[in-house]
């Protein structure tokens, strides 16, 4: 079997083309399992994984949680939000306490950028980052790159805008990262207080007209406007929001190119896209909730073929 170059996954930026190709090729058979009506393979039966959420997600838990048990590993769920880490404990004795039960894998989302790199130089266990802070989340990266493969038989070449709040969005710094490695071309699009400063020198374009984006792409991925955010006025309001960056069906229809809509979830319907926009033929929404599984039996499946079996 072919091998990952790196021993985690905590960073797009760590994999090289080859890992990520190796990734897709091995969620493609993965994708055919959890198409069948047995949906189960006994590949990682003698496996523990930990799934410690130190931020509530029900989206990502769950579809880790699923792609665990499609491979038939042990699942241990940890949700920081009901325990002891809101009494002082810290990141270490919590993963110390998990690993002398004996877990081989932990999956992380934590609030602090660089929390699974931390824990991954310091824990004798693999470590996948399901999400650190404003920082990466690698493996939306990688389902969203895969569902544009899916669609267009590759990502060379293709089109992506981002649109939406890239200053808070670890989901758009992993897609930047994955969707370069693969030859696409990337530009972000929202408000100009949104945009992080230094964008640019990743190499990415950057435009604050939504419809100058929308004729340019292929792909447009519509963020999620982080409302728990909203403390701090980053634009007036929502409604003004949804009027310049918000995708309509009006606006989706007069476009010269069909192009093709996702979303990471969860939507506010009516800010980032409308109801009409996510529901229609040209979004991948739902078809990116299953690649999120496949992608995620995939990343498992081939960092646990690297634990050492004693």
């Amino acid at each position: 079997m072919d091998n990952l170059s790196v021993e985690h996954l905590t960073s797009i930026k760590d994999l090289t083309r080859q890992d990520i190709e190796l990734i897709f090729k091995t969620a493609d058979s993965f994708k055919e399992v959890i198409n069948r009506p047995i949906k189960k393979v006994p590949s990682l039966r003698d496996i523990t994984i930990a799934n410690l959420f130190f931020e509530n997600s029900t989206r990502t838990r769950l579809s880790f949680e699923m792609a665990e048990k499609r491979l038939s590993a042990d699942v241990v769920n940890f949700s920081a939000a009901s325990s002891s880490v809101k009494k002082g404990e810290t990141l270490i004795d919590t993963v110390n306490n998990i690993l002398s039960m004996k877990v081989d894998m932990v999956v992380m989302r934590h609030p602090n950028p660089g929390a699974a790199k931390f824990l991954s130089e310091r824990v004798d266990a693999k470590v996948v980052n399901a999400g650190d802070g404003t920082h990466e989340h690698p493996t939306q990266g990688l389902l969203d790159a895969f569902t544009i493969r899916e669609k267009f038989g590759t990502v060379e070449g293709k089109k992506v805008v981002i649109v939406g709040d890239i200053l808070h969005s670890r989901v758009a710094l992993s897609n930047i990262y994955c969707l370069q490695k693969l030859g696409a071309e990337v530009m972000v699009c929202g408000p100009t207080t949104l945009i992080p400063k230094y964008i640019h020198e990743l190499g990415v374009k950057v435009e604050h007209n939504l419809r100058t984006a929308l004729e340019w792409c292929d792909v447009a991925n519509m963020l999620r406007i982080q409302l728990e955010r909203q403390d701090i006025k980053y634009f007036p309001s929502l409604r003004e929001y949804s009027m310049q960056f918000g995708l309509t069906k009006e606006i989706l229809d007069s476009l010269p190119n069909k192009i093709m809509v996702m979303h990471p979830g969860p939507i506010n319907r009516g800010v980032e896209i409308t109801s009409d926009v996510a529901d229609s033929s040209q979004s991948v929404i739902l078809q990116q909730v299953e690649n999120g599984v496949a992608v995620r039996m995939a990343v498992i499946y081939l960092l646990a073929s690297k634990i050492e079996r004693a």
